[in-house]
């Protein structure tokens, strides 16, 4: 199903309706039809120190000030309260759309209750919102794939099963799809789960709670992280460990575990990869298609895909593809 988004642009005065109709196949090389009109865009995101979330903010900024456009951005450092209180303070600045990744899929409703209320539209990216009837549309990874293609080669690896421990972040959609996909993946294999814990996608979160499950699971054949800086967190755990035989998944493409996968020696055994380039691309693309007026669909998803040693020189290591 579509949904139509009523245009924000004015028509010009009928006086020059002929000349426009003459002219109507004119547009800029990014497709909006915009004229004098100049917008004010907003962003915000879960954690804005995120590498991922970086290269995603920085593409957004490059594109709509290549169109003369503004873009104000926020980081509310995981705390959903905190973000609630900045796109409020962003609606008080007449902002004509929002790109927005929440802290909390529940816990951002009052926020897009305020969006809603004043008329802003909303872009949602990689991670879903639970009421997706606030959004303009939403585009970001096939995240449930990315989770199952880690598992799929987890079991290609580890035919004979084994212990396992899961670190996911169950606040976060986007995680939790991928903890599914990678559990869905590797269930009837014999694997065995000695440990699923929240570790809030983050690394330092992550390595020490890896620190402390590791203490009694020296055995495990496999550990699974959310996101990169989990997995990269759970990895240092593993070394200070003393480890030599666990394999080590991710999820992001990012290029510090992508150096991992090139160096030959890690515990690294793959990542399930995603493009913020791609996400940023797409997401620039729908808002301009609203403020135009055209039909945008639902969602719009990025194909992901899994990088290991065997790969990782297609994708290079000084970036993000």
């Amino acid at each position: 199903m579509k949904r139509k988004v009523l245009s924000v642009l004015l028509v010009a005065a009928m006086a020059g309706t002929m000349l426009m109709g003459c002219n109507s196949g004119d547009s800029d090389s990014g497709g909006s039809d915009k004229g004098d009109k100049h917008y004010k865009f907003a962003y915000t995101c879960m954690d804005g120190t995120n590498p991922f979330f970086v290269t995603i903010e920085d593409k957004i900024k490059e594109l709509v000030e290549a169109k003369g456009d503004e873009l104000i951005s926020t980081d509310p450092a995981n705390d959903v309260s905190l973000q609630i209180t900045q796109v409020e303070d962003m609606v008080s600045q007449n902002i004509d759309g929002i790109f927005l990744n929440p802290v909390e899929a529940e816990g951002i409703m009052p926020a897009l209750d305020a969006l809603k209320n004043a008329d802003v539209p909303i872009v949602n990216f990689d991670t879903e919102v639970a009421d997706m009837s606030y959004v303009a549309s939403y585009t970001g990874s096939d995240n449930y794939n990315a989770g199952k293609v880690c598992g799929e080669d987890l079991v290609k690896k580890c035919p004979d099963g084994g212990k396992i421990i899961v670190l996911d972040s169950p606040t976060m959609n986007s995680v939790t799809d991928r903890t599914n996909g990678f559990l869905d993946a590797i269930e009837g294999h014999g694997f065995d789960i000695v440990a699923q814990q929240d570790a809030k996608g983050n690394l330092e979160v992550s390595m020490g709670i890896a620190e402390d499950l590791l203490q009694g699971n020296r055995d495990v054949v496999a550990i699974f992280g959310g996101n990169d800086p989990t997995a990269l967190g759970a990895l240092a755990a593993a070394n200070a460990a003393g480890l030599k035989d666990v394999k080590i998944y991710g999820v992001d493409g990012s290029p510090d575990v992508k150096s991992e996968l090139a160096s030959g020696d890690s515990l690294m055994e793959g990542t399930g990869a995603q493009s913020p380039v791609a996400i940023a691309e797409k997401a620039v693309e729908i808002m301009y298609d609203i403020m135009d007026g055209k039909e945008v669909d639902d969602r719009y998803p990025v194909d992901t895909f899994l990088i290991t040693a065997d790969n990782v020189d297609e994708y290079g290591t000084d970036g993000w593809q």
